[in-house]
């Protein structure tokens, strides 16, 4: 792998999350409630942006490599403004665990300093039942999808089974950076 000496990254981060004060029984402790912050947010994507730009071997256009200043918006809503969302743009009923909707795409933006990635949609829902079912915590569980939602907003795509397989390994090292 290429490793390269970046200056500092700057992230502008818009962030919101419902009041999910019914779920405040399940979130007893310090690491979980993070989830709910914004600065922890911050220091994901910056984590992420920083170990994709230092290492630029991976699949992803090549204008991501070269910036310096991202912003992104990430929401944690509930299932059902993410079905509505989904029913909206995707054409799907129901709800879903996260979306993504990338805004650059093509390499035209080469001479902008600063690159809007796009937005994350995380339903909080599917997200606790979903680390039911994978036997995780919810932490894991949100990070998990945050790095794939991440990932889409640089451009990777799994249209086959070695690509998801690609992604999901990549997504796992990323998360195991952050502990």
């Amino acid at each position: 792998m290429k490793e390269k000496i970046i200056t500092e990254i700057n992230l502008d981060l818009v962030f919101q999350c419902n009041d999910f004060s019914q779920y405040s029984n399940k979130l007893k402790d310090t690491k979980t409630k993070l989830i709910f912050e914004s600065i922890f947010w911050e220091k994901v994507f910056l984590s992420w942006i920083n170990t994709i730009i230092k290492k630029n071997d991976y699949e992803l256009p090549n204008f991501i490599f070269e910036k310096k200043s991202f912003s992104l918006g990430l929401q944690i809503i509930s299932n059902q403004e993410i079905a509505f969302i989904n029913n909206k743009w995707m054409q799907k009923k129901g709800p879903t665990d996260v979306l993504s909707f990338p805004i650059n795409s093509d390499e035209s933006l080469n001479n902008l300093d600063h690159i809007e990635l796009g937005d994350i949609f995380i339903s909080l829902e599917m997200a606790f039942e979903q680390s039911y079912e994978y036997k995780h915590s919810i932490y894991k569980e949100m990070l998990w999808l945050a790095s794939h939602g991440f990932l889409h907003l640089l451009g990777w795509e799994h249209n086959n089974d070695p690509d998801l397989e690609n992604m999901l390994n990549f997504q796992e090292y990323l998360i195991t950076l952050l502990d």
